[in-house]
This record gives structure tokens, C-alpha cells and sequence, in this order.
């Protein structure tokens, strides 16, 4: 007994030894880190500094200190060797907010440069002020307030149509080959990224040109529209969508699928996050799902999460390839995008540089153009082999 008690006397202060020693050495491996990185930062300071100084005594020009930094930033993340992670300037993350909330301040107009005379107008929204001012499809936007596009260039004459809401652009445009001048008063324009219409033997026809936050609401909207006029089966048409928003991907897909997960996230660090999942309404009826070479993210994700779960099967030819996600966020004088994370359906593989193979492999014609709004069952070979075999 007295043995024992002399041990355990002895014991605390060894555990309390033990103790600080694991203190210690824990302090003295983050005082190691901390110089490490002290010394790393202050490396690569030195290498920026002697950068600087030899471009501010050597070039020739004065050196615009903003845009040589935004330069350095976009640099950095360019070294990442990632297709999808940018840095973005405070004007490219407005662009980018806007451009996801499925509104803009503009005319409503889709323009190609066809040559550096002009920008044809290919697509005028409906509602816009584009159709309410009389601009029409095939007209060929040549000067813009009285500046001809092929001074101004592709981008700047774009920029120069857009504007500040209730405000007025003239652009002069070229039709039947005479010029006319067309004034047009700017608005907020809501981008439609999801219609639809009844085709032939109740076939309901919805198309997703991209995942945007308003997508969602349109989606439904056109669901419901389809369903009350007598739908039976439905084919989304995904095709040429590169993706955008997984929010409002999920709430595309929730009336569609059944209550659970649907799809996961993996991060570097291990760590698993549940990204899209569905509630206990699920529609049931045969879906087919049309898909090409340009499906890209969220647009795939929605297909595989289709087929994954038995609802639908996949027609047209083998997707992009892109099951990485981005995160975008604010940070000191810009904004940075950040591939983050691979993700899959939780019934599937992550298909990233794969894409995934239709159910039904079909190309189109070199020379047919699909038309969304107006759909071509005849031409159209994808969407006619949808259509028969939903119904067959």
C-alpha cells in the first residue's frame, strides 16, 4: 500500500511534465510555421518589389498601377493550370453578378459579329425593348449613337448598346439595304432560360438554355402550363447549355425526383456536402433528356441526375465532360472563381473529363441549325428520336 502511494505522488508531476512538453513542442511547430511563412512571404514580396522597380525605371510608357495589379492577381490563379478558377476585376464580377441573376439593363438583342462591319441581331427577347422599338432578327447593327462598329470593335460596340436603365441609344442598322435609325430606350431585361410548348401525341417540350436564378421559377412555370394542357411525357431539352447555378438546379429538379439526396459534393480535404436534394413530390410521367457536346455542368448533373434515378433517358451525342464546381466570392478589389470540389449523383460517377453517353446515340445533319423555339420534328433527328421513343 505505502509503495503505491509513493507511485501515484510521483505520477502528477511526471503527467503534468509530460504535459507541458506536448505544450512546447506544439508552440515551438507553430512558431516554425509562422517564420516559414514569414519567410515565404517576405521571398516572394522581394520578387514582386524587384519586379516593379525595374518596370517602373525601364518602360516606357507610365505604368497604370491598378491594371498592372488586377494583371498580377489574374496571373496568380492563371498559374493554377485550372480552365474554370479566374480572378475576376470589380467590373468582371458585376458583369458575372448580373449575368447570373437572369436579368440586365439593355435592349434585349442576341448579336453575333459576322464581320467587323456590323453586329447582327439573331435573336430579338420577346417583351424587350428591342421588339417594342421595331428591331427585328437578320437587322445588321452597324453604328451605335453615330460610331460605326468597325471603328468601335466587337466589344466596345456591345458595351456601348448597353447602358443605364431609361436611357436612350440610336443604333443605325442595316436592312434590306437601306439604313435606318432606330431609337431604342434601355430597360431591365429578364433573360428567358427555360419555355416550352405541347408537340405532337402530348409530348411536353421544355427548353434549359442555362441554370440561372430566375431559371427555377420559368422551369416551373412552363411545367405546370404543359401539365394543364394535357402533357403525358416530357422531353427537357438541354442541349448547348453550359450550365450556372446549382441552387437553382435543384430546385428544377425537386418536383421531378424523389424525396432524398441527389447528388454530392467531395472537396480536397475529404470533406463529402450534400448539393442537390429533392422533397417527396415527384412527377410521374416518361421524360427523355436531349443532350450534345456543349452540356456542360449543372446542364449535366440534371441529365445524369434524370437517368441515375430511372426518370428519364438520355438521346443526342457524348456531354462536355465537366463535373467540377466553382465557388465565386468577393475578395479585396475584385472577385476570385474557384474549382472547389468534383461532384456526382449520389447512384452514379463523377464523369468529369468523360461526359456522359446517351441511352440513345444520334447526330445532326452537318447543315441543320436547331431552332429551340420553334422545334422541327422532321429535322430535328435528336428530338425526333426522343419523341418516338417516349411515346413507343
Amino acid at each position: 500500500m505505502e509503495e503505491m502511494q509513493k507511485r501515484e505522488k510521483w505520477s502528477w508531476p511526471l503527467r503534468l511534465l509530460a504535459i507541458l512538453a506536448a505544450v512546447l513542442m506544439l508552440v515551438s511547430l507553430l512558431l516554425l510555421r509562422r517564420n516559414y511563412m514569414l519567410e515565404k512571404e517576405l521571398a516572394e514580396n522581394a520578387r514582386m518589389a524587384e519586379l516593379e522597380d525595374y518596370v517602373e525605371e525601364n518602360f516606357y510608357q507610365d505604368v497604370d498601377e491598378e491594371a498592372a495589379m488586377d494583371g498580377a492577381l489574374k496571373g496568380y490563379v492563371a498559374g493554377l493550370n485550372d480552365p474554370y478558377s479566374s480572378y475576376l476585376t470589380e467590373d468582371e464580377y458585376s458583369d458575372w453578378q448580373v449575368k447570373e441573376s437572369g436579368t440586365t439593363v439593355g435592349i434585349g438583342v442576341t448579336v453575333q459579329a459576322i464581320d467587323e462591319d456590323g453586329l447582327l441581331i439573331i435573336e430579338v427577347n420577346p417583351g424587350s425593348p428591342a421588339e417594342q422599338y421595331g428591331l427585328l432578327p437578320e437587322d445588321l447593327i452597324v453604328a451605335v449613337d453615330g460610331q460605326r462598329v468597325s471603328e468601335l470593335g466587337y466589344e466596345e460596340s456591345v458595351a456601348a448598346v448597353k447602358g443605364q436603365i431609361g436611357t436612350e441609344v440610336v443604333l443605325t442598322v442595316e436592312r434590306d439595304g437601306e439604313e435606318l435609325d432606330i431609337s431604342v430606350v434601355r430597360d431591365e431585361v429578364v433573360t428567358i432560360t427555360a419555355f416550352g410548348q405541347m408537340l405532337e401525341e402530348n409530348v411536353g417540350y421544355i427548353r434549359i438554355s442555362a441554370f440561372r436564378a430566375n431559371t427555377d421559377e420559368q422551369f416551373t412555370e412552363t411545367l405546370e402550363t404543359l401539365l394543364e394542357q394535357g402533357a403525358e411525357s416530357l422531353i427537357f431539352d438541354v442541349r448547348n447549355n453550359g450550365g450556372g447555378l446549382l441552387s437553382s438546379l435543384e430546385d428544377t429538379l425537386d418536383p421531378l425526383l424523389p424525396e432524398g439526396v441527389i447528388a454530392i459534393a467531395n472537396y480536397g480535404n475529404g470533406t463529402e456536402r450534400t448539393i442537390v436534394e429533392s422533397d417527396a413530390e415527384e412527377l410521374d410521367l416518361p421524360m427523355a433528356v436531349l443532350v450534345n457536346e456543349n452540356t456542360a455542368s449543372a446542364a449535366e448533373l440534371f441529365a445524369a441526375s434524370l437517368r441515375d434515378f430511372d426518370k428519364a433517358f438520355l438521346v443526342g451525342t457524348t456531354t462536355f465532360g465537366k463535373g467540377v464546381m466553382q465557388d465565386t466570392r468577393k475578395v479585396s478589389g475584385g472577385a476570385v472563381t474557384l474549382t472547389v470540389a468534383t461532384y456526382q449523383t449520389v447512384k452514379g460517377e463523377c464523369y468529369h473529363g468523360v461526359g456522359l453517353t446517351p441511352d440513345e446515340v444520334v447526330a445532326l445533319g452537318e447543315d441543320f441549325t436547331v431552332d429551340y423555339e420553334d422545334p422541327d420534328l422532321q429535322g430535328d433527328a435528336q428530338l425526333k428520336k426522343a419523341c418516338e421513343s417516349i411515346t413507343g
